[in-house]
């Protein structure tokens, strides 16, 4: 596995859990507000932490934690990511995984293997501007709409988000994604935050009316969508 980060607490990245959070390297994504610029641009320039003794630090830490996070990055792009989501689960923690959902084999693979307790997945934009928001010319759709229908038919926990960037979403773009979406699951619309890992620090936050303004938009077809990380 290519570690490139670790965060052994936190109260955030796991719903209603107390877990550890692992940062993989590499995306097969080019958004250009995403904030691990770094993971997703020069994972190799990046010092790796030992994947052993990771494991040892969780197996240190049972008792304190109950879940473990892993994100990126891109996961589902790591080749071992199935033997070492076992070695977690074997501890006795719940697994979360944060994907792009754009390997869908991958995750109903996870998935099917009983490696997953949790998906988040995050959903770039409406099918009709997800290529350019993804940064991904030539971007192959079916393999999201094939992730969205695995998830809504599991009966796995999950949910679904979307990063709200100024510049790069619209009205018509949730219209779009509530129709495509619709149903009883969990959706969050998350504001963007500026940092320095910004891959292209040119975007602003939409303010919180403007958020609600997206929210009452998709309530009637997903009602269960909620604002995340607006203060």
């Amino acid at each position: 596995m290519q570690i490139c980060g670790f965060n052994k607490t936190t109260l955030l990245d796991f719903p209603g859990r107390v877990a550890a959070t692992i940062f993989t390297g590499c995306c097969n994504f080019r958004c250009p507000f995403c904030q691990n610029g770094d993971l997703v641009l020069h994972p190799g320039q990046l010092p790796l932490f030992d994947e052993e003794e990771v494991l040892r630090l969780l197996q240190k830490r049972k008792g304190i934690l109950t879940g473990v996070c892993v994100t990126g990055g891109e996961p589902t792009l790591q080749p071992d990511l199935a033997v070492f989501l076992k070695k977690i689960k074997e501890m006795g923690y719940l697994v979360k995984l944060d994907t792009n959902g754009y390997l869908p084999q991958v995750l109903e693979g996870l998935a099917g293997e009983g490696l997953l307790d949790y998906v988040a997945m995050d959903v770039k934009s409406s099918p009709g501007h997800y290529a350019a928001v993804a940064g991904l010319p030539g971007l192959q759709m079916e393999r999201i709409f094939r992730s969205v229908s695995f998830l809504q038919s599991s009966g796995l926990p999950f949910e679904f988000r979307t990063t709200v960037v100024k510049g790069l979403h619209s009205a018509e773009d949730f219209l779009s994604i509530g129709q495509w979406l619709q149903g009883p699951y969990p959706y969050f619309l998350q504001s963007y935050q500026e940092s320095d890992g910004v891959i292209s620090p040119i975007f602003e936050s939409f303010s919180r009316q403007e958020l609600e303004g997206f929210r009452a938009l998709l309530l009637p077809l997903i009602p269960n969508t909620s604002l995340r990380g607006v203060d």
